[in-house]
């Protein structure tokens, strides 16, 4: 097998998940010297793509499909992996080193990288037609085929950032959008009471109307029959308030901390070369991504999200479609289409029986390593060293320090990356950096919220923890620089060098504009993407090529530094 005697041991890395964080991880590990097998197993059938365009430029129709890539043919050849897409992991297999998938094949692997993310956290009871979550490429299509079909009523269900996009694009639509947060303001576990104030009156100054403090009883069908929710009727169970995308209670089904049952005395046996068939990019792979001068690969052939990758329950298909939306107060909101956003939950279900520790996503050090050393989690799916936050320092930062670790054999680096997200709403663009602590004070320092453009910094005990500006993202992006070096300060650890860490960006070249966004999440911040700045994505040194995002420097050949004693999955 290629690469038997490659960094730390490891034959065959298999990492789970093709999207931004999984395809960072595979960036990683060839830029930080990993020349062996590499396997990149994703459940949907697209290759890497953008999300957060789906709720703004893709959803009217701004942005073609083909802009959503992250990649292309000739990075993804140029990475040497396995592309299994369209087939999702069913398993992990500690003992016999493998990673089982939904169509039956195994991977035997030595070591692997969680990066399954989360799913849009669906209403309970049946679906009607006419209802929508905002996740993935494919919700996003289905969406815009519903708004492009005339005037429509557009109900929201959570006013967080992805609620508050999706109405401000539904708004420059021409439809009619109501927007319900069950919270007295929305963004508040985010921004603040002082700052949401400043969101709310987006929606009603950018033409949407917005309902506060009042959850969803039920929705009304053609058939006549009603789908309940948290709130209707007296002695049901209530799954907590709806229409707030920060409310995060951790389940109980996601699994709790448990002990890991390998305790062997020595290293498990190598398993032989027993996957047949190797793969790799097909010869002829469908066009999923029209437009990008390349078509991306697919291997497999399951649906785009399987229930052994999903982190919400399987809901029955239900007759009919949604006529109207019930409040809990008793309020009728007639409803051609609805579209709920009221948070993630993290794709863990298939490490169910794994010995890994699951709660509200799988639990990490502060270096994204698991209990199972060769076993790391990245992005909207791992919970390292205590908080889950779906921001873009998670999905593009964790995966250098995670790959590190995972070569190491041990942790030999933590994670200490500035939150960071920014947010287009209404004409607006909102960007936030930092810790915002719930005893903070916020003092404006630049412009006036009341005229639309401001910089406002969060301090506590004193000392500066977060920035939130809207409409001005220079001055945010000095004090952004400020936060991040006293956050290095504090962490004891510093940027990556040489370089330096990349700072916000959006690229304009020759392959046009792109930006690279990750999602809001329960535990933290929700991240919508990077910020303009000059030059490339990095400072100078082995960083991101600003063309496609790759690493430059450090080729497939380099050793990755802090290689340690492995540790055996089973010891």
């Amino acid at each position: 097998m290629t690469g038997r005697g490659s960094a730390g041991g490891l034959a065959t890395v298999t990492v789970v998940g093709a999207s931004l964080a999984g395809l960072h991880a595979a960036r990683e590990l060839r830029a930080q010297g990993y020349d062996g097998r590499l396997v990149v197993v994703g459940a949907e059938p697209h290759a890497p793509y953008d999300r957060p365009p789906l709720s703004k430029g893709f959803l009217t129709g701004a942005s073609p499909e083909a802009s959503l890539a992250l990649t292309d043919g000739e990075e993804m050849a140029a990475l040497d992996a396995e592309w299994r897409l369209g087939v999702a992991a069913s398993a992990l297999d500690p003992r016999d080193r493998a990673v089982l998938l939904s169509d039956g094949r195994r991977v035997p692997t030595d070591g692997v990288v969680i990066a399954t993310g989360a799913t849009a956290r669906p209403l309970p009871g049946p679906r009607y037609a006419g209802v929508h979550t905002l996740r993935t490429l494919d919700d996003a299509r289905a969406l815009r085929g519903e708004l492009t079909n005339g005037t429509r009523r557009v109900v929201i269900i959570g006013g967080g950032f992805i609620g508050a996009e999706t109405a401000s694009s539904c708004v420059a639509l021409g439809h009619h959008v109501t927007v319900v947060e069950a919270a007295p303001l929305p963004l508040v576990p985010q921004l603040g009471p002082d700052m949401a104030a400043f969101c709310a009156d987006l929606h009603r100054r950018g033409g949407a109307r917005l309902l506060t403090g009042t959850s969803v009883a039920r929705l009304r069908s053609t058939t006549g029959g009603t789908s309940p929710h948290p709130g209707a009727d007296a002695g049901r169970t209530p799954l907590g308030p709806l229409g707030a995308d920060a409310v995060r209670t951790p389940l109980g089904s996601l699994g709790a901390d448990t002990t890991l049952p390998y305790s062997g005395a020595g290293p498990a046996p190598l398993l032989p070369d027993a996957d047949p068939a190797p793969l790799r990019i097909s010869a002829d792979p469908a066009p999923l991504l029209p437009g990008t001068g390349s078509t991306p690969p697919r291997t497999g052939a399951g649906p785009a999200l399987l229930p052994a990758n999903s982190g919400a329950p399987d809901r029955p298909e239900a007759p009919g479609r949604v006529t109207a939306v019930e409040l809990a107060d008793g309020r009728l909101l007639p409803a051609d289409v609805v579209v709920v956003g009221i948070g993630a939950l993290p794709n863990t279900a298939w490490l169910a029986n794994s010995g890994l520790p699951l709660r509200d996503g799988v639990l990490c050090d502060e270096g994204c390593v698991t209990p199972l050393p060769q076993v790391v989690a990245v992005g909207d799916v791992a919970r390292v060293n205590g908080a889950r936050a779906e921001h873009w320092t998670s999905a593009t930062e964790q995966p250098r320090v995670a790959v590190r670790n995972l070569l190491a054999g041990h942790t030999v680096e933590s994670v200490t990356a500035l939150p960071y997200f920014w947010s287009d709403q209404y004409g607006s663009r909102i960007q936030f950096a930092g810790h915002r602590h719930p005893d903070a004070t916020v003092r404006v320092v630049e412009g006036d919220p009341g005229e639309g453009a401001f910089l406002a910094v969060y301090e506590h005990e004193g000392r500066p923890t977060a920035a939130l500006a809207v409409d001005l993202p220079r001055p945010f992006l000095r004090v952004w620089r400020e936060l991040r070096a006293r956050h290095a300060a504090v962490a004891g650890g510093g940027d990556r060098s040489p370089g330096g860490r990349a700072e916000p960006y959006e690229v304009r070249g020759a392959l046009g504009s792109r930006t690279a966004q990750a999602r809001a999440g329960p535990g933290g911040l929700v991240s919508r993407g990077r910020e303009p700045r000059a030059g490339g994505r990095t400072q100078e040194g082995g960083g991101l090529d600003p063309r496609r995002g790759r690493r430059s420097g450090g080729g497939r050949g380099a050793r990755a530094a802090g290689r340690g004693t492995r540790q055996e999955w089973d010891s």
